[in-house]
């Protein structure tokens, strides 16, 4: 009965096919006469635009009661979150890239940088610090730098094992920059391979940003 209430036959579709945004396929309508962009986890959603099936999307209506309407989640009620236009299940771990590893959780993701995020001082035997992106690596390396070629390759040379014990000590990671979306907490600790105290910085996200109100298109 509802097919027969809003489909029309014969179709009618546009000449051009819609451009979707990353991550939504192009699909049939409900119907099975046009293409459409499928919607996506947390979009809105009826018989007529369907979500993503490639992604384990389907309409879910137990909201529609409570007035919000219907949205596409998982068929299996799991929580996921969607990154750059991919839909992650709830506790699967991802690499946007070799920098950094996420985890999607409850909704949203946690992230840790993979490459130290350390800050370097002047020092007597390193005056000239800085940091550069070493060719097939992926995390960037502290180099000294010194007006005589030869103290640089000294300080390269310098064993990274000290003459002494190190006895760590940081203090507790700060509360997230961000509110909301992806921020940074910092300490100061020593543990690192010269046992000097310096600030490090870790990605950090409390909660998801909440999305834009999505436009919902009337059905004729």
């Amino acid at each position: 009965q509802v097919c027969a209430q809003l489909c029309r036959r014969p179709c009618y579709c546009p000449w051009v096919p819609p451009r979707c945004p990353r991550g939504s396929p192009l699909v049939l309508d409900g119907c099975g006469c046009c293409k459409i962009c499928a919607r996506r986890l947390g979009e809105p959603c009826d018989f007529l635009h369907v979500c993503d099936q490639s992604q384990g999307l389907v309409c879910d209506y137990s909201t529609a009661s409570a007035g919000t309407g219907a949205t596409c989640n998982f068929e299996d009620d799991e929580e996921g979150c969607e990154v750059n236009g991919r839909v992650y299940r709830d506790g699967e771990v991802f690499q946007p890239s070799c920098k950094i590893q996420c985890q999607c959780l409850d909704g949203g993701f946690n992230c840790i940088p993979l490459c130290q995020e350390d800050v370097r001082l002047p020092t007597p035997d390193c005056p000239y610090p800085r940091r550069v992106e070493i060719p097939g690596k992926c995390c960037p390396e502290w180099i000294c730098e010194a007006q005589d070629q030869h103290l640089l390759r000294d300080a390269r040379a310098v064993s990274p094992l000290l003459p002494y014990p190190c006895r760590e000590w940081g203090t507790e990671w700060s509360a997230c920059s961000a509110t909301c979306g992806l921020g940074f907490a910092t300490r100061v600790s020593n543990q690192n391979r010269y046992c000097r105290l310096e600030t490090q910085r870790r990605l950090c996200m409390l909660r998801p940003c909440p999305a834009p109100p999505a436009a919902f298109p009337a059905v004729s």
